[in-house]
């Protein structure tokens, strides 16, 4: 059984948790992380995931996506998703997400990173994803027109490909 914390949209902990069937209660929210591994050339390593999940089976997504679990941070649930899921260790130790969004019940922290890793090395959690690859932007921006990659809105994606390309993710001194 998987617990998740509650959080308040000050993104304080309410020392709630609840299951992964649950619905968060309204004015409340959980915490997912994404991180999204850029090569050195811009291209975007996406995930193909697995036929048997429940939401978007078969589509492409980007690098790694995942909820934190209680007792998680923000930093933590984002290395241990990238290790389940690629087999891949990075330390977010001194890293802030690149960008914090709001969705319905949700805060999701995105980690932008830039690293060397070919695909055929990485480890990949069978459950969750069944491969991966580089992209471009205006080939991920194709597979969403074509109903192929998860409905994110384009400028979402091309906002990951702008933050890749001006920032990256902000250390921890570096924050306004």
């Amino acid at each position: 059984m998987e617990l998740f914390d509650v959080y308040t949209a000050d993104r304080e902990k309410t020392g709630r948790t609840m299951e992964r069937s649950e619905r968060t209660p309204p004015g409340f929210y959980r915490m997912i992380v994404h991180v999204c591994i850029f090569g050195e050339d811009g291209r975007l390593l996406i995930q193909q995931r697995q036929p048997i999940k429940k939401a978007w089976p078969n589509m492409w997504d980007v690098s790694v996506g995942g909820c934190a679990v209680a007792g998680d941070s923000s930093r933590s649930a984002a290395e241990r998703e990238t290790r389940e899921e690629l087999g891949l260790s990075i330390d977010l130790s001194d890293a802030c997400p690149a960008l914090t969004v709001y969705w319905e019940r949700v805060i999701d922290d995105i980690y932008i990173l830039t690293r060397s890793v070919e695909p055929t090395s990485l480890r990949l959690q069978p459950e969750e994803v069944q491969a991966v690859r580089w992209a471009e932007k205006a080939e991920i921006l194709r597979l969403i027109d074509d109903g192929l990659f998860v409905p994110y809105d384009k400028s979402f994606i091309e906002y990951l490909f702008f933050r890749r390309d001006h920032s990256g993710s902000l250390t921890r001194s570096e924050r306004p």
